[in-house]
């Protein structure tokens, strides 16, 4: 019997302030480090999106967004150079409760407020992508598949 295709679900969220994104720089964590990326996590077993977005900017950032403040930004199905496949969920905030602060020492070495148009070169890729597909208004897109996908 075939086994259904299974996936990471990665959550992102893009805090805007003005023309600015809040960035954080990983340090510590084995993947990437040295490199900025959103606020973001893993999907836990029996979390919904929302409460994972929710969560991960709170654990990461220390500020509290109510529900009702998170807007879907885009969905990524991302492929790794390793040949692992993501499902990266992209949600926008332009309100939440307290000041971001680096919450994960261990983890992120600064944070970072960007122009959302301007990204520092040390960007993790698949969060430019989503953050370009939210940008052009693309509510689906694809990064880090074999060149017959379309961009996004």
């Amino acid at each position: 019997m075939k086994q259904r295709y299974q996936v990471t679900v990665d959550v992102h969220v893009i805090l805007e302030r003005g023309s600015d994104i809040l960035l954080c720089l990983r340090d510590g964590t084995g993947y990437r480090d040295g490199w900025f990326c959103l606020p973001s996590g893993h999907l836990e077993d029996g979390e919904t999106i929302i409460d994972c977005a929710i969560r991960e900017v709170r654990e990461e950032v220390a500020v509290t967004i109510d529900r009702r403040d998170l807007r879907p930004a885009t969905v990524v199905h991302h492929l790794s150079p390793e040949g692992q496949p993501r499902l990266g969920v992209f949600f926008s905030a332009s309100r939440w409760y307290g000041e971001p602060v680096n919450a994960e020492p261990a983890k992120c070495a600064d944070l970072l407020w960007a122009p959302v148009k301007q990204l520092p070169d040390n960007t993790v890729p698949y969060t430019t992508a989503g953050i370009s597909l939210y940008l052009d208004g693309v509510g689906t897109g694809l990064h880090g598949w074999p060149e017959l996908a379309p961009a996004h």
